[in-house]
């Protein structure tokens, strides 16, 4: 077969002297074509692999009409090439990688659960597996044998066979792409899989580090079970820890404690908003019978930090007392700014056409029907204005 791009040849080569071929353009993003490569690019589930090119950030890496397409940030031109790879990302996708092959082995071996799709994630992978279930039993079983495995270090390599090798060997594979011709590369943990894969991998599987089983969720009839492996598995568990601590300070509580001294404080924040409801429904029932005895055909007032639900229960309060007169009541907390414009049974307001017209006063969206008419906006600057406009109509 034809020469192997570096990144197949030593997938643990981070720094490469290269030629570029040829430059290009695709859809507004340049791109360099190379002799070599340490870049993988995206395919098999592995996302493509960044770092710079003669110190310009390579954004992404593609298969495109037969050639390794390398988009950059900015253009070059042909000539000497200085490959440098982001090395951590690397590596990381190798850990993912080398992961799900032992996972896929293993599900498959011991529970006869096929996989049917893999995902690397940013942040978390997963496997598909054919199966309509997964036992908490079950996934801390699978779990086990994939850190007896890790501690075998057992030796993982790759090689290229032809078609009709092909056919001798006992490979488990989901297929090979549509269209397919000439060789197909193998990935072999020594003694475990044989696997049809193009992506990168480690040495031997002691340099996953860990492998740490997530959790399942129900998907196309199967289950997805998530994963992450070695450096991510550190710094997750690392976050974790830091999270707790935190916790363990708010709450004073210590780790095999945390979720009963959450449970408490949530118990205890829902009692006191129940009161805190309680208190604004008679506020608002009192204040109401207050408001309505004024003189004067409209109710203005302005709240302070209030929720819609009190300006609409204040509303219905005043308008039921005095329902020949119009309501404009506003309120702005967190940056935020609430108008409600309400006007009572026997009154004439127009209040949908009147709404439109405060809301335009006040830059404001909104929207009602009836005899009610509500909007947000970023302040209340222009509310004299609205106001004014709202006598206007009513003088």
């Amino acid at each position: 077969m034809t020469s192997l791009p570096a990144y197949e040849r030593d997938p643990f080569a981070a720094t490469l002297e290269s030629l570029i071929l040829h430059c290009g353009e695709e859809r507004g993003r340049p791109f360099a074509v190379l002799v070599d490569t340490i870049f993988y690019p995206e395919g098999g589930g592995q996302p493509c692999d960044l770092g710079t090119l003669n110190g310009v950030a390579v954004v992404d890496v593609q298969k495109r009409e037969g050639e390794i397409r390398h988009y950059l940030a900015s253009p070059l031109t042909e000539g000497t090439a200085t490959l440098e790879l982001d090395w951590a990302r690397r590596f990381d996708h190798m850990q993912q990688h080398t992961g799900q092959h032992l996972l896929t082995a293993l599900a498959q071996d011991r529970f006869q659960w096929e996989t049917t799709a893999f995902h690397l994630g940013p942040t978390v992978c997963d496997i598909e597996l054919k199966t309509p279930g997964i036992s908490l039993a079950q996934m801390l079983d699978l779990e086990e044998a994939v850190a007896s495995e890790i501690r075998a270090r057992r030796e993982v390599s790759a090689r290229w066979v032809t078609a009709e090798d092909y056919g001798q060997e006992a490979v488990r594979s989901r297929g090979l792409p549509e269209g397919h011709q000439g060789e197909i590369r193998l990935v072999q943990i020594e003694g475990l899989d044989l696997n049809t894969c193009g992506g990168t991998h480690l040495r031997h599987t002691g340099e996953l580090e860990a492998l740490k089983l997530l959790g399942t969720e129900a998907i196309r009839g199967g289950i997805r079970l998530s994963y992450v492996a070695g450096g991510r598995l550190r710094r997750r568990l690392g976050a974790h820890e830091q999270r707790n601590a935190a916790m363990r300070s708010l709450l004073g509580a210590p780790d095999e404690d945390l979720v009963s001294a959450l449970t408490i404080k949530l118990d205890q924040l829902a009692a006191q908003d129940r009161r805190v409801r309680k208190l604004d429904e008679e506020l608002a029932e009192h204040m109401a019978l207050g408001l309505a005895a004024q003189p004067g055909a409209l109710v203005e007032l302005h709240l302070e930090a209030k929720e819609v639900g009190f300006l609409q229960k204040l509303a219905r309060g005043i308008l039921a007392a005095a329902p020949a007169k119009a309501v404009f009541l506003t309120t702005e907390a967190n940056g935020q700014a609430l108008f409600l414009l309400s006007a009572g049974d026997v009154s004439s307001l127009d209040v949908p056409t009147l709404g439109k017209a405060v809301a335009a006063i006040l830059d404001a969206k909104g929207g009602g029907s009836g005899k009610s008419f509500q909007g947000k906006a970023s302040n209340l600057k222009a509310r004299g204005e609205a106001v004014a406009r709202i006598q206007g109509v009513q003088s």
